[in-house]
């Protein structure tokens, strides 16, 4: 057997034997699978954040607040919550320099359907404090729903 004239350059016979090389991605295919990435990331996170935001919320407003004792004190407001859940607020009492004199955690009951405004979701609280000295305000400090 006689050698052949042309023999196959080395590059050809390697590609034969273990394939093509691959193709480098472009600088701009790069760019648009950044540009997609960040993209589906920012919508993802928007996503999640809309369906935490919305489930298990509870709000609350502070209606009105009496205080014509030294030993306690009313406060009056609105939760507005799932009909169907159950809510802690804390309440609270301060005096004319901002220390609490009261404070209390109040459970929620699940509304009746009829309960008010946005099909049962709101409803009004009237809560009595216990005070160590005469309170100046009143006020809900917080709420969340019952775990």
């Amino acid at each position: 057997m006689t050698p052949s004239l042309n023999p196959t350059p080395v590059d050809s016979s390697l590609a034969n034997r273990y394939g093509r090389q691959k193709r480098v991605l472009t600088r701009r295919t790069k760019l648009i699978m950044i540009v997609a990435g960040v993209l589906v990331a920012c919508g993802l996170a928007a996503v999640l954040t809309v369906n935490v935001a919305s489930v298990n919320s509870v709000d609350f407003k502070t209606v009105g607040f009496v205080a014509n004792d030294p030993s306690y004190a009313v406060v009056d407001f609105q939760v507005s919550k799932d009909r169907t859940e159950d809510a802690i607020c804390a309440v609270k009492a301060l005096d004319g320099q901002f220390a609490v004199v009261g404070w209390k955690y109040v459970e929620i009951p699940p509304n009746s359907a009829d309960a008010g405004a946005e099909s049962g979701r709101t409803t009004q609280q009237r809560i009595t404090l216990r005070t160590e000295s005469l309170a100046v305000s009143g006020l809900v400090d917080s709420c969340w729903p019952k775990s």
